[in-house]
């Protein structure tokens, strides 16, 4: 490891202690900030490596690239855990740490997050009459207020993806997937969002056997994907 490149790496250690003071504000229903911390670190890194290799007095130059990568990383982080808890405190929740939590039926909404997106699962009872395709009235309030949040994050990418239970022909199951994500990413597009798709999935990725009535009705739900970037971007029916 040369010298310049340890002085790298420790202006980006430095920076990551100076940036804890800077995103601890705000964040009400999940503290845990792992996507703020792994981006600060991520963004000081690269920002040191890049000070350390632009000339004379690389010291100096590595800290101030970590410090200014640093913010930049951190505030990517913080923008996805922000957006993660004002969704879920205008649907009434918090931020889910459990795992299971798809699977508890008494759950109507799931609001999760990982280290590269936000996910709102909308169970399908809720949503939606038998067959239908457009939302009801109280779905479509909870649409709205989610609308009203991603108004003020105009670079999110938004995913809207259907999943029905196996009942009935892949076809048809895959056609009122499909009508259901249209209609909700229609109504958050109508609601503010923008960079707005949908996507039906059928019976695929299903996150219980489809083998009892219970189960079935886990599987028909509505997910709601918000990511930073396109590279974030996963293909949800075939999780």
């Amino acid at each position: 490891m040369t010298k310049n490149l340890k002085r790298s790496l420790i202006a980006s250690s430095v920076a990551i202690f100076m940036l804890g003071g800077c995103v601890e504000q705000g964040l009400v229903a999940d503290n845990s900030y792992n996507r703020t911390k792994m981006g600060a670190l991520g963004g000081a890194v690269t920002g040191a490596i890049i000070g350390a290799s632009t000339g004379n007095h690389s010291g100096k130059r590595a800290l101030i690239g970590a410090l200014i990568g640093g913010a930049a990383g951190a505030a990517i982080g913080y923008s996805l855990d922000q957006q993660a808890n004002e969704v879920a405190r205008a649907l009434g929740t918090g931020v889910s740490k459990d795992p299971l939590a798809e699977l508890d039926p008494n759950r109507e909404i799931v609001v999760t997050k990982t280290d590269s997106y936000v996910k709102i699962m909308f169970r399908d009872s809720m949503m939606f009459k038998v067959d239908s395709a457009i939302p009801q009235p109280s779905a479509q309030n909870k649409i709205n207020k989610v609308g009203m949040v991603l108004q003020r994050y105009p670079q999110t990418i938004v995913q809207v993806a259907g999943f029905t239970d196996n009942t009935g022909s892949y076809q048809y199951n895959q056609g009122l997937s499909e009508r259901r994500a249209k209609n909700v990413a229609n109504a958050f597009a109508s609601s503010g969002a923008l960079n707005v798709s949908a996507v039906g999935c059928s019976y695929n990725a299903p996150i219980a056997p489809n083998t009892t009535a219970q189960n079935k009705s886990l599987n028909r739900r509505v997910e709601v994907y918000l990511y930073p970037n396109t590279q974030s971007q996963i293909n949800p029916c075939q999780q």
